[in-house]
């Protein structure tokens, strides 16, 4: 598995002649927000998830225990706040580190019946040279694939921010549409007979000399992870899929065992089982 460690992060540090490593036991934890109200859409650039000054300060709700992940350091990091979802982004790739949201059912009895807005866009938080545009995927041969799913939205302002490229990666049309929309459903059937809140982070790995799409050249991820983590029974489990058409559903693989094919710290505190 040595291929993929890292994931992301590890291929934008390696590429940057820097050795990755881990970072501190846990991430810094934000003030608690003043308000339920989901704050306004915002971005930070930070080389560490131990940043004093944060975007994801400003949405700590989509995260468990309000801690954002752990991840190497690196370049080209900025944090993306969105209604429903957070993005760590990487300009190296021009894709997500990982995104984060809360799942509960009344976010999704709230969604149920929403329209696909379907409108992709550039985000224009980003700079030009770190962002993916939509000609970098026109003519591709790959689907613009969410890592927070349209269909997990509540809101018609959420289900519009969804289709930020800062949301997608390249993804296989066929396994897009086939196992791992499996996947994203069978995540919110579980969120909907669950006690409470479910937290999901979604991301892509990347094997070296990744192949590159469009002027902007967006990085094309090998695997996508997707965790889910429920705190009321402490259970945690992570899908890990080929991005390919021949990707089937398999077994889940543990929290460890993502941590160690990532490098990434995804739950704070003690690992669950």
């Amino acid at each position: 598995m040595a291929l993929f460690t890292f994931g992301v992060v590890g291929l934008q540090a390696t590429s940057c002649g820097i050795t990755p490593g881990l970072g501190p036991a846990q991430a810094r934890r934000p003030a608690p927000p003043t308000t339920s109200t989901a704050p306004a859409a915002s971005a930070t650039s930070t080389t560490s998830t131990t940043s004093t000054s944060t975007a994801f300060a400003s949405c700590p709700q989509h995260f468990a225990g309000w801690m954002a992940p752990v991840t190497p350091h690196a370049p080209q990091l900025r944090e993306l706040c969105f209604d429903a979802f957070a993005v760590l982004h990487s300009g190296a790739t021009r894709t997500p580190v990982y995104v984060a949201e809360r799942l509960n059912r009344q976010i999704l009895q709230a969604g149920d019946g929403l329209k696909r807005s379907d409108k992709f866009y550039a985000d224009a938080r980003l700079p030009r040279g770190e962002r993916a545009e939509l000609a970098d995927y026109k003519g591709s041969g790959w689907s613009r694939g969410h890592m927070a799913p349209a269909a997990d939205m509540g809101t018609p302002s959420a289900m519009a921010q969804s289709f930020s490229l800062a949301n997608m990666v390249p993804q296989d049309p066929k396994q897009n549409g086939g196992a791992w929309a499996k996947i994203e459903a069978d995540t919110r059937r579980y969120a909907m007979r669950a006690q409470g809140d479910v937290y999901v982070i979604t991301g892509p790995v990347f094997e070296p000399g990744a192949q590159r799409i469009g002027a902007g050249g967006v990085a094309v991820p090998s695997h996508l992870f997707k965790l889910v983590f429920d705190p009321s029974t402490g259970r945690s489990w992570a899908h890990w899929q080929q991005n390919a058409p021949s990707a089937q559903v398999g077994r889940p693989i543990s929290y460890a065992e993502l941590v160690k094919r990532t490098g990434m710290q995804l739950l704070p505190g003690e690992r669950p089982d």
